[in-house]
């Protein structure tokens, strides 16, 4: 009778991930604002950033693109930061409508919540990421099986972490105010110290230890290799190493602080 308990538990857990995963798809592809502002934001930043202040960098990455070459790679980090943005504030949203609160009554173990949260921020994310990767390869951008398998797979890892800040920064809050506060003072700072608008080698001193720090800068190497090959062999396997401990560190502690913080009732 265990193993059979045991694969009841597993179907569960299964069935509950991908109920969740879905119900988070269809929601972001019913409010359209959800996709022009994910996809909008990003490229205006692109286009306004690259045109006003590109020609004041000189950076020795992104090839004949300059400037414009270089910030892609952080606009689709941007584009990941807000997708994750408005997957995880429905926490707050779904907490007021009852809805949270009858999931976590539910037959089903409280890491599948976490799991169908975390994979639906990144299937958006990928998702929109990608159409932007496909529309930008007229532009100069490197592709091959290999390079196109690494942007995907790495913004699989930057989707995972990035869902999971958000979702640590939502499961305790009430208000949709105080988790756009943290946004501003937490998450829009991580992506600017990521070295996605200027490269850490010209910064100060502290500023450029703040952004070795940031798990998001070893992510956002490891795109940008795969964007424009020029990593040696043993920086893309830290980079890569130091983006897989990050995303598997959030997601614990995801899992972990939803075990533990009881749900605030509107």
């Amino acid at each position: 009778m265990e193993p059979r308990k045991t694969n009841t538990a597993v179907g569960g857990f299964g069935l509950g991930v991908y109920t969740l995963w879905k119900r988070e798809v269809v929601r972001f592809l019913r409010q359209k604002n959800r996709v022009v502002g994910a996809l909008g934001t990003p490229l205006v930043f692109w286009f306004l950033i690259g045109s006003g202040v590109g020609s004041s960098f000189r950076t020795g990455t992104g090839g004949a693109g300059g400037y414009f070459a270089y910030f892609f790679p952080g606009m689709l980090l941007l584009v990941v930061l807000f997708t994750a943005i408005f997957s995880t504030i429905s926490l707050i949203e779904d907490r007021r409508e009852g809805f949270l609160q009858a999931v976590l009554v539910a037959p089903v173990p409280r890491s599948a919540v976490v799991a169908a949260k975390l994979l639906g921020g990144m299937t958006l994310s990928v998702l929109q990421c990608l159409l932007i990767y496909l529309l930008a390869l007229p532009m100069g951008v490197h592709f091959s099986l290999g390079s196109f398998a690494l942007v995907v797979a790495t913004l699989c890892l930057l989707g995972l972490a990035l869902t999971g800040v958000g979702y640590l920064l939502a499961w305790p809050l009430d208000s949709v105010q105080g988790y756009h506060a943290l946004m501003n003072l937490l998450l829009m700072p991580l992506w600017l110290l990521s070295g996605a608008l200027f490269p850490p080698e010209g910064s100060v001193g502290w500023m450029r230890g703040i952004i070795h720090a940031n798990p998001l800068y070893y992510g956002l190497e490891l795109l940008r290799a795969a964007l424009w090959p020029s990593r040696s062999g043993a920086s893309l396997w830290l980079f890569a190493a130091i983006t897989l401990f990050f995303t598997i560190a959030v997601g614990l502690a995801a899992v972990v602080i939803t075990d533990r913080v009881r749900v605030r009732h509107p």
